[in-house]
């Protein structure tokens, strides 16, 4: 293959750490449970019935969530829900990586990379509460700070104390994954040592409705563990859920130097967009972003193992990502769907499922996409896997998300050799 630059002069980027919140447990132990078990986090929303005019009834919420007591009611107050989960799965992360008191997280080395669709619905009803009552009882110094588009990431900066870069992805499904691909260039291109990356979501009826209204979410609201059933011929739509998750990206040069146990090395990522139409993807440039992300990677199609697919179980979606999946990968590509376990996280999707996938490879197996029955006879023909789990010895692995608007990104992970 030939490139226009010489890789070998970048610096290498990996990850050194991982902290996820979510409706599967917040650790890899409680997570990979669940996938093992091939058991999902859907369950009917007993407060949405409510809402008489909406179908769907069903998430993945997150029931046991506290932020640890440690937190000051201070450092809380700019905290809606989603930046607590973003900032607690940071900590983690941090943790992991054997950063969480090192100075270089507040010496302008450190930069943030951190996405989410929306700020807290909660905050976001005080501002609303203005326009409708003409009163602004309800509004209070922080309200603006746990609305804003960008909450998570700010909290996160302001609660490490990191004065580096600032990446703020609010491009819905894509917002987690952009943040990861983001921070990856920050390092490679010599920006930054460290990068705090990642994505967040609170779960909110609204999201659920935005969905409902275009009829692209699940109805199977008696049959709750059954859905959603990404690529499956029956399947009804997706089902929306919440969580972040958070990695630590470096160079691999810093992270040797300070002896860090290294999870994976990030190798290549794109991003583009379809500039085709709002809500239905193209099989085009979907295929090109995975292609760009080869291409930036400097390897072979034939060279990745498994792909974690965005798979949403909607129907345009579904066939039109398999397609141009195998028009890259053929028909021999391992794929699933981890949507089928935690629902569509949005803002957190693209980082948690490259966390899981990671996690999977350094281990050798890969969990099936849930409810997975009947392919759908018009979704390409690849390796879907199915019922179990599989043992796959797969060194390289791809993860990619699609978003509204057409915003694509594609990322390419390699297990570090011990």
């Amino acid at each position: 293959m030939n490139h226009s630059f010489d890789t070998n002069k970048q610096p290498r980027v990996v990850i050194t750490g991982g902290g996820t919140i979510s409706a599967l447990g917040n650790n890899w132990q409680q997570v990979s449970h669940f996938l093992q078990a091939k058991q999902n986090a859907i369950c009917v929303m007993d407060s949405w019935h409510v809402y008489p005019q909406m179908h769907t009834r069903l998430a993945a919420p997150i029931n046991d969530f506290t932020v640890p007591p440690h937190y000051k009611a201070k450092q809380k107050r700019s905290m809606g829900r989603v930046a607590q989960m973003a900032v607690v799965a940071t900590e983690q992360a941090l943790t992991q990586a054997g950063l969480l008191e090192a100075p270089i997280l507040q010496n302008g080395k450190t930069g943030v990379a951190y996405g989410s669709a929306m700020g807290s619905s909660n905050a976001a009803l005080e501002f609303f509460s203005m326009l409708e009552n003409q009163s602004m009882d309800r509004l209070n110094s922080t309200t603006y700070l746990r609305m804003m588009s960008h909450s998570a990431a700010i909290n996160i900066s302001v609660y490490f104390g990191t004065q580096g870069r600032m990446y703020t992805t609010n491009s819905a499904c894509t917002a987690g994954s952009q943040a990861i691909g983001y921070a990856y260039e920050a390092i490679r291109n010599g920006q930054q040592d460290i990068m705090i990356t990642g994505g967040a979501e609170e779960l909110c009826p609204t999201h659920a409705a935005v969905f409902d209204t275009i009829f692209a979410a699940s109805t199977d609201n008696d049959n709750p563990l059954s859905t959603p059933r990404p690529f499956d011929q029956k399947r009804d739509g997706l089902v929306l859920g919440e969580g972040a998750c958070t990695l630590i990206l470096e160079s691999l040069e810093h992270a040797k130097a300070r002896g860090a146990t290294v999870l994976a090395e990030v190798i290549g990522y794109a991003t583009n967009t379809d500039g085709n139409h709002v809500v239905r993807p193209s099989q085009p440039t979907i295929a090109k972003v995975m292609r760009e992300c080869l291409l930036d990677a400097a390897i072979n199609a034939s060279d990745v193992g498994y792909v974690s697919a965005h798979a949403t179980a909607t129907e345009h979606g579904d066939i039109i990502e398999t397609l141009a999946t195998h028009e890259i990968f053929g028909d021999d590509i391992a794929i699933s769907s981890l949507k089928s376990y935690t629902g569509h996280t949005l803002g957190a999707c693209g980082s948690f499922e490259a966390w899981a996938s990671i996690m999977m490879m350094n281990e050798g197996w890969f969990a099936p996409t849930l409810n997975l029955e009947n392919i759908d006879s018009r979704c390409a023909n690849l390796d879907y896997i199915q019922d179990d789990c599989r043992e796959i010895d797969a060194p390289i692995i791809m993860s990619n998300n699609f978003a509204f608007g057409g915003v694509n990104t594609s990322l390419l992970f390699r297990r570090m050799q011990p």
